[in-house]
C-alpha cells in the first residue's frame, strides 16, 4: 500500500559529475554536482545547481562559464571527495592528482580524468531558493578517443564506466535493459 511522505528530492538516480570553474589556475576550482541535467536539445542546453553559499558559486557568477565533466568509477574517490571539501581550504585540482586540461570554447578548465566533458557558457541564473540554478548553452564538448565505437563512430558511455547518485550513495551504472524505441520497433520474422 502507498503511502504519503512530505514533498522533497526524491527523482533518482542522478548523474554524479564534476564541475570545473575558474578562468585562472588560481581560481580553478571543481565541485561535484547532482543537480544537473538537460533542459533543452535545440539549442543544446544544461543546467547545474549550486548553493550560494559554496565556494564555487562566486566564481561561477564572476565567469559565467563552466565544464560538466562526466564521472568514473576510477574517479569516485576524487569526486566524492570534490564534493565534501571546500576550496576555499583545498586545492582541488592538485589535492585530487585530477589533471586540469584546456578547454576548447571556454575558460575553464576540463578535467582530463573525465571520458566526455561539457563546455558551458551560462545563459541565466535563476534564485530558487537553497540553490542557483545555472542555465547554460552547450557551447562545445570534448571526448576521449578511446571511447570512440570502431563499429558505429559513436561514443560508448557504457565502456567509459559511468557512475551514478543515489540517495547520498554511488553506485556503477548497470547492464543495458533497452534502447531507444526498442519497445516498438518491428520484430524480425
Amino acid at each position: 500500500m502507498k503511502k504519503d511522505w512530505k514533498p522533497g528530492t526524491m527523482i533518482y538516480p542522478l548523474p554524479a559529475v564534476t564541475v570545473s570553474c575558474g578562468s585562472e589556475p588560481e581560481e580553478y576550482n571543481i565541485l561535484t554536482v547532482s543537480w544537473t541535467g538537460t533542459i533543452c536539445s535545440n539549442p543544446p542546453m544544461c543546467y547545474i545547481s549550486v548553493r550560494p553559499e559554496r565556494h564555487s558559486h562566486a566564481i561561477l557568477v564572476k565567469n559565467m562559464e563552466f565544464v560538466i565533466n562526466l564521472t568514473t568509477e576510477e574517479m569516485a574517490y576524487a569526486t566524492d571527495w570534490c564534493g565534501v571539501v571546500s576550496g576555499r581550504e583545498h586545492r582541488k585540482f592538485e589535492e585530487t592528482g585530477l589533471t586540469p586540461g584546456k578547454s576548447t570554447v571556454v575558460r575553464a578548465p576540463l578535467i582530463e580524468e573525465s571520458p566526455l566533458c561539457i563546455e558551458c557558457r551560462v545563459k541565466e541564473v535563476l534564485s530558487l531558493g537553497s540553490h542557483d540554478m545555472f542555465i547554460a548553452d552547450v557551447v562545445n564538448i570534448r571526448y576521449e578517443d578511446a571511447y570512440i565505437d570502431p563499429g558505429t563512430g559513436a561514443f560508448n558511455l557504457e565502456r567509459a564506466r559511468l557512475m551514478a547518485y543515489v540517495h547520498g550513495k554511488y553506485y556503477e551504472t548497470g547492464k543495458l535493459i533497452g534502447s531507444f524505441g526498442w519497445s516498438v520497433k518491428k520484430k524480425k520474422e
